[in-house]
Parts: C-alpha cells; sequence; structure tokens
C-alpha cells in the first residue's frame, strides 16, 4: 500500500511541476511579444506571475487535503453514532410497554 501511495504522489508533484512550467513559460512568451525586449522589470513581473500560480495552486491543494480530512471525520463519527442509535431504538422498542399503561390510566 505504501509503495502504491508513494508513485501516485510522485505523480501529482510532477504533474504540478510540468503544470507550472507551462504557466512560466507562457507568461514568458507574453512578455516577450508585449515588450521587444526583456528588461529587468519584465523579469520581475514574470517571476512575480509565477510565483502567484505557484501559490494558487498550493492552495488548491491544501483545500482539497482539508475537504478530504472533514470526510473522514465524518463517516468515522458517523459510525460511532450508527451504533448508539440501535442502543436507542432498542431502548425505545422496550418502553413502549410500558407506555401505554401510563396512557390508559387518567392523570387529568
Amino acid at each position: 500500500m505504501g509503495k502504491q501511495y508513494n508513485k501516485v504522489q510522485k505523480r501529482r508533484r510532477r504533474k504540478q511541476y510540468f503544470k507550472r512550467r507551462r504557466e512560466q513559460t507562457k507568461s514568458n512568451i507574453a512578455l516577450k511579444k508585449s515588450s521587444g525586449s526583456k528588461s529587468g522589470s519584465a523579469k520581475k513581473a514574470a517571476k512575480k506571475a509565477a510565483k502567484k500560480a505557484a501559490k494558487k495552486t498550493a492552495k488548491k491543494a491544501v483545500k482539497k487535503t482539508a475537504k478530504k480530512a472533514a470526510k473522514k471525520a465524518a463517516k468515522k463519527a458517523a459510525k460511532k453514532v450508527a451504533p448508539e442509535t440501535t442502543e436507542e431504538k432498542s431502548a425505545e422498542s422496550a418502553a413502549p410497554e410500558a407506555a401505554p399503561e401510563s396512557k390508559d390510566s387518567p392523570a387529568e
């Protein structure tokens, strides 16, 4: 199980790496088209754009992992609640035997 998981992680990281590279090259191409030659400020702008894209993808990854963790916690909670509800149902099935007696007696 561990080896497979590691392999999946490597694939994800590689995909993200290629995505960042593509975005960086696109921004570089756009800068070349907009200005005849690259100046110092253009390089800084390209780096800034690349960093911004990297942060954006990182935030998405964090949100995904947070969602997964929340789902797992919800499942565990549901499993814990499920046995308790069956115990409550068994207690309720015993209670109706005593309940009609109290309803038949005039309390008013």
